[in-house]
């Protein structure tokens, strides 16, 4: 993270990274530099985000830490030296569900399909998944987001596992967002009153509350959610939400190396490119985390297949770039009830049909896991007419089973 990034996007709180070797040295290392206690997520993270400490993600090496300006140096004099188990530190950043335009409701007898099948919406049939015979079983999707409404019918007697990081707020989810990504992703095939909406319908769903009810939270909550997801195999993490950078500004060597630890276990990352794009006047950069060399940034386009005039681009070599592209213009999904399904637009709702996408492939070639994963995304999406620095490697496309 460099000196550009804007103080008021900072929570007063820093994030650390720690050797992967050793984290139990880490830790020590960090309480002996930080002067606070250093509490295990895993232990009692309910604790740690009431107390001034240091919060530990054992299996990313990595820890939110609350601490004074005079603290925070000597761990970054640490991390400079070169020869600590403190290998980094950054200020935590507030990150934002990212979805663009208004929030139109979507009656319950509307069908976003054609008329050639109204039994899908528009980007259930542009990703293929209508037409794969995948449905994700076996595979494990965790959406980290505002959580999810529980009760909602089209996920009736299903199996969730689900757990919120916000402090003083249950899963259920109060904004509506995290309903709507986690329906992309995971919503059921034949939903009753609505068209089909969601990709892989027989997911494993894990929902990690990481944002509040009001849509924000803080880089140490999504570390978190990271952390429990990979705690629990989960085989895709989809990221909805982020924080606009400015251009020249480089990703977060925390998040960076958090997401190759994750790949490293066995977990692809996706997040959202961002909604910050004002296309044709102003084209913004790819938004943090999404610009993470080792996190797939992805793009919305329209039921045209062109890209979505708030969608950033790639405009960063080094980490910054797009890689994939999904729908994301007035797409339907679930809501919190009384609504139950509304049509919305951004970054966030293609972010969780390429997660949904990912794992039809994951569950049609057991070999296709993190990395190789996320290779085979790009090797199987379709062309688009835009360029690779607003698309990627074109529209993610389901396996079609022939």
């Amino acid at each position: 993270m460099t000196s550009t990034q804007s103080t008021a996007q900072a929570t007063q709180r820093y994030l650390v990274l720690l050797r992967p070797d050793d984290p139990a040295e880490g830790a020590r290392a960090l309480a002996e530099l930080a002067q606070v206690a250093v509490i295990s997520r895993a232990a009692d993270a309910q604790a740690a985000r009431r107390a001034p400490c240091a919060l530990v993600f054992d299996r990313i090496g990595a820890a939110r830490v609350h601490c004074t300006e005079q603290t925070r140096q000597r761990l970054a004099d640490a991390a400079a030296a070169g020869n600590s188990a403190i290998l980094a530190i950054e200020p935590e950043r507030t990150v934002y569900a990212i979805a663009a335009g208004s929030r139109d409701p979507a009656p319950s007898h509307r069908r976003s399909g054609s008329r050639a099948d109204p039994e899908s919406t528009w980007g259930v049939r542009a990703v293929g998944a209508d037409a794969s015979p995948q449905t994700g079983k076996g595979i494990r999707i965790a959406v980290l987001d505002t959580g999810l409404d529980l009760s909602h019918p089209d996920f009736a007697g299903r199996a969730i596992v689900s757990r919120s990081f916000v402090e003083g707020q249950a899963v259920q989810d109060g904004n509506g967002h995290g309903t709507h990504c986690a329906g992309i992703a995971a919503g059921p095939a034949s939903p009753g009153s609505q068209p089909r909406y969601g990709v892989a319908g027989e997911a494993e769903l894990y929902v990690g509350k990481v944002l509040g009810d009001e849509g924000s939270g803080g880089d140490g909550g999504i570390l978190e959610g990271i952390d429990w997801a990979i705690e629990h195999g989960c085989h895709i993490v989809s990221m909805s939400l982020g924080s606009p950078v400015e251009p020249g500004q480089r990703y977060s060597a925390v998040f960076e190396e958090v997401a190759r630890r994750a790949l490293a276990a066995g977990t692809l990352i996706v997040a959202a490119a961002g909604n910050e794009s004002h296309r044709p006047d102003s084209v913004a950069p790819v938004g943090h985390p999404a610009n993470c060399p080792s996190i797939l940034a992805v793009a919305a386009v329209d039921p045209e297949l062109r890209v979505a005039p708030f969608s950033c681009a790639g405009l960063e070599g080094d980490g910054g770039e797009v890689n994939i592209a999904a729908p994301g213009v007035d797409v339907l999904s679930a809501w919190p009830a009384p609504e139950l399904h509304r049509s919305i637009s951004g970054t966030s709702m293609a972010t969780p049909f390429v997660a949904g996408v990912a794992a039809l492939h994951a569950q049609a070639d057991p070999s296709a896991r993190a990395a190789r994963l996320g290779e085979r995304l790009a090797q199987s999406a379709q062309l688009l007419r835009d360029s690779a620095r607003d698309v990627g490697a074109g529209l993610a496309r389901a396996p079609s089973g022939t």
